[in-house]
Order: C-alpha cells, then sequence, then structure tokens
C-alpha cells in the first residue's frame, strides 16, 4: 500500500473555482452559540467533507475572517457556504418556513439514534449546541425530533465538533446509500 501524495490526492478533488456549481446533500447546520474559535474551523472543514448545503453561525458563534478559524478549516470558510445570524431561534424559523427539518444534536426526551435516520427526514438541519450548555431550550421547542449519539464510558458528551463529524458523516451516507 502507497500513501497517496498530496497532489494526488488534490486530483480528486473538486477544485475551489467549480465547487459552487456542485450538487450539495440537503443538510443544512446550525452553532447555537459555539463558542470555540477551533470548533468552528473544525465545523468549516467537516462541512465540506461532507458536502452540506449551508452552515449558520449564530448568535456569540465567532465567524470569518479570523486567523483561528482559518487555521483550522484549511481554506473550507471558502468551500462551504455560510451566513452569519445574530438570533439563532430566528434562523430556525426561517428554515422551517422553507419546509427544513429541525434536528437538534442533543440528549433529550424520546430523541433519536443518529443512525435512525430515514430519506423522509431530509431536508434537515442539524443542530449543534454550545460546548457547555448545549442546544438552547428556545430551538429545542421548535425541533422536529432529535438525534443523540450513545455514549459508553462516563462521560455523557463528545467535544461539539468530534459529535457533528460522526453524525454528519452518517447522515450523508444514509442519504446517498440508504
Amino acid at each position: 500500500m502507497k500513501k497517496l501524495s498530496h497532489e494526488e490526492v488534490g486530483k480528486k478533488r473538486i477544485p475551489l473555482n467549480e465547487i459552487k456549481k456542485v450538487k450539495r446533500n440537503p443538510v443544512y447546520v446550525l452553532a447555537d452559540n459555539i463558542r470555540s474559535i477551533y470548533n468552528i474551523g473544525s465545523i468549516f472543514r467537516t462541512s465540506d467533507a461532507a458536502l452540506i448545503e449551508k452552515l449558520y453561525l449564530t448568535g456569540y458563534s465567532p465567524y470569518p475572517p479570523r486567523k483561528e478559524i482559518e487555521k483550522v478549516a484549511l481554506g473550507a470558510t471558502e468551500a462551504v457556504p455560510w451566513q452569519h445570524v445574530l438570533n439563532p431561534v430566528e434562523a430556525v424559523k426561517q428554515l422551517k418556513s422553507e419546509g427544513i427539518k429541525i434536528v437538534p444534536l442533543e440528549i433529550t426526551e424520546g430523541g433519536r439514534s443518529y443512525t435512525d435516520i430515514n430519506q423522509e427526514d431530509f431536508p434537515l438541519c442539524l443542530v449543534l449546541g454550545n460546548e457547555l450548555t448545549g442546544v438552547s431550550a428556545d430551538i429545542l421547542d421548535l425541533a422536529d425530533f432529535s438525534v443523540e449519539i450513545h455514549q459508553y464510558g462516563f462521560k455523557h458528551s463528545l467535544n461539539v465538533s468530534v459529535a457533528y463529524g460522526i453524525a454528519v458523516m452518517e447522515l450523508v451516507r444514509k442519504l446517498n446509500f440508504g
């Protein structure tokens, strides 16, 4: 087995000047008051890998241009459609009005496993909560359903960008392969 060179990997990628023309997955993402600049950079990079439709950075979530975001995103801020919206609830209401299901990645009563998503659940907006307090109650009240990642150890949560990576890649896999 031979590791591909950076140049060889680059030949398999969609060029940045063509990325806006590509059909994206009907997955929207809303960052609900994420504190860490580095988590936002990671969320951008994962959003590019999943080819999501759009990323909403809400409330006090950091947003580009910031060198700390770019340090982790490695250019993904140029490839991922994004918007900063001050009020997360207003962003959720707008998405709902467009027929997009609101799906917090949060531990809730009656929550579903992130692996239990079906084709009819799309388009959806995966809501990522604050590192300490999670998804706000106001957004939970507007949610269509929630998904969670089962935890096997002592801790009951993962880092928000890690949890997002696990969940969004499964959503995209389910969307594209059933």
